[in-house]
């Protein structure tokens, strides 16, 4: 995908750590042998993960997340939203968002994408390609359209969220909400971001932060990802919008001349909705 991810606590001390630091925040444990064991491979269990969701034809899952806004000389504030999305391959997809600054629904059916505001009665449609994929890419090319948690429909998963990685961290294996998950760190040009992706046979991510580390006062976005369901009965209506009767329709502008905004996408911080 092109564009900045958003993929997406207080920032913990490992996450500054000097390359050094980084290589050896995690000491291997010995086997019942004495052979120290290297720890487990940060990259294939992301990979492992998103070969997992990619492998899915259709799911659902929500989100609580919270986003920190930066005022003035660094002072921050911290607004919370939640998200539901609904995702049936190759060509739907639909994320409500309601939340204490914004009450935003994403519809894609596979011909036209519509953002719709709920507070202000205004909805704006484009035509789109026929794959999540394409339609991800086209809006964020053509309207500067970024949707949090939206990419994990995208078959391009993976290489979304490694593209420009310089550092990874096996942290260890740790509980979200009582869910054993592998937690993985990784360090990217402006960013710090984590991901907490759940241990065994259903590697489904159950968080994820994201930290700026260059902007004033290092703000972060975190989301808890729960009620995951692989087979749900998703209906063609689910994913067309319509208008109410009272709407009022508006069109998207191009990067250029304005800015349509959406939550965060999933990994890196993007625009807002």
């Amino acid at each position: 995908m092109p564009g900045k991810k958003t993929f997406i606590l207080t920032v913990t001390a490992i996450l500054f750590l000097s390359l050094s630091g980084w290589g050896s925040a995690t000491s291997p444990a010995p086997d019942p042998a004495g052979v120290p064991q290297a720890p487990p491979n940060p990259d294939k269990i992301l990979k492992e993960m998103a070969d997992f969701l990619k492998s899915q034809k259709q799911f659902s899952f929500r989100a609580e997340v919270t986003d920190d806004q930066v005022y003035g000389q660094g002072y921050k504030l911290q607004y919370a939203m939640d998200l539901e999305v609904f995702v049936r391959r190759p060509d739907k997809l639909r994320v409500n968002g309601q939340g204490d600054l914004e009450n935003q629904d994403f519809f894609y059916d596979g011909k036209t994408l519509t953002l719709y505001q709920k507070d202000k009665n205004l909805y704006a449609s484009a035509a789109m390609p026929a794959t999540i994929e394409e339609a991800l890419t086209k809006a964020h090319k053509d309207f500067d359209v970024q949707v949090a948690l939206a990419d994990f429909a995208s078959g391009n998963l993976y290489d979304f969220m490694i593209d420009d990685v310089t550092q990874r961290l096996y942290v260890g294996l740790n509980r979200v909400r009582g869910v054993p998950c592998h937690h993985l760190a990784f360090d990217q040009n402006d960013l710090y971001w984590q991901i907490w992706i759940e241990a065994g046979d259903k590697p489904l991510p159950r968080k994820m932060l994201i930290t700026q580390k260059l902007l004033l006062g290092s703000p972060q976005w975190t989301a808890w990802l729960s009620d995951w369901n692989l087979s749900p009965e998703l209906a063609d209506g689910l994913f067309t919008f319509a208008a109410p009767a009272d709407a009022r329709r508006i069109e998207f502008l191009p990067p250029s001349a304005g800015e349509v905004k959406t939550t965060p996408r999933s990994k890196k911080k993007g625009k807002k909705q």
